[in-house]
């Protein structure tokens, strides 16, 4: 695998990590450098994330299953922004780019980036493999198969139109003639120092947000 990531190589990996047996609770095992270890992992915590939410859906079991399918979603949510974090500090290390000063005068701010974009590719290669599967259901209507064969096409047009963007963007912050900065997510619900209702008590949470 290449070093140094592009739309193609990224999304040939996502894709074939979800055909991978035991993916995403087993990984191969193979060690991987630099921003390709944020990567996997970004990828692994959106699998996890989305098999969780799917868990969270169920009507056929009792509340204590469910919230137990809703901590894991947030442990989840929490490690895959923070993989995007490190996917874009990778990259902007790489580049020498780490810091808040445009690379050249006259050079445009993304105010997405490359690793919010790596993200998002993610999410499409999971779309595009849960749709698929649905084309190849044989308990479904042919109706059903027909309409989603129609948004696994839209979807695989989605993944390439978002794929061309980021290696626009890869190229552009090569040249000089783009930048992106690291905007990390302080996610508060998950802190226990910024989450009123685990540093405090309900009530007075309430009341501030009332306030």
């Amino acid at each position: 695998m290449q070093n140094e990531p592009d739309a193609q190589s990224i999304v040939q990996f996502h894709d074939s990590m979800l055909a991978a047996a035991g993916w995403p609770e087993q990984d191969s095992g193979q060690q991987r450098d630099g921003v390709w270890q944020w990567i996997a992992a970004n990828h692994r915590y959106n699998t996890l994330l989305w098999n969780e939410e799917d868990k969270a859906r169920r009507t056929d079991v009792g509340p204590e299953a469910i919230a137990a399918s809703k901590r894991l979603i947030d442990q989840y949510n929490q490690k895959r922004n923070d993989a995007v974090e490190c996917i874009d500090e990778a990259i902007l290390t790489a580049l020498g780019q780490l810091g808040d000063e445009p690379p050249a005068p006259g050079a445009r701010l993304n105010s997405e980036t490359a690793g919010a974009m790596t993200d998002r590719l993610s999410i499409l290669s999971l779309k595009i493999f849960h749709m698929r599967e649905q084309t190849e259901r044989v308990d479904a209507s042919q109706e059903h198969i027909d309409k989603c064969r129609e948004k696994l096409q839209r979807l695989g047009m989605q993944r390439r139109d978002l794929a061309a963007c980021l290696d626009q963007l890869l190229a552009d912050a090569a040249a000089g003639r783009a930048w992106f900065k690291i905007y990390r997510q302080f996610k508060m619900y998950n802190d226990p120092t910024l989450n009123p209702y685990l540093y405090g008590k309900p009530g007075q949470a309430a009341q501030g947000m009332a306030a």
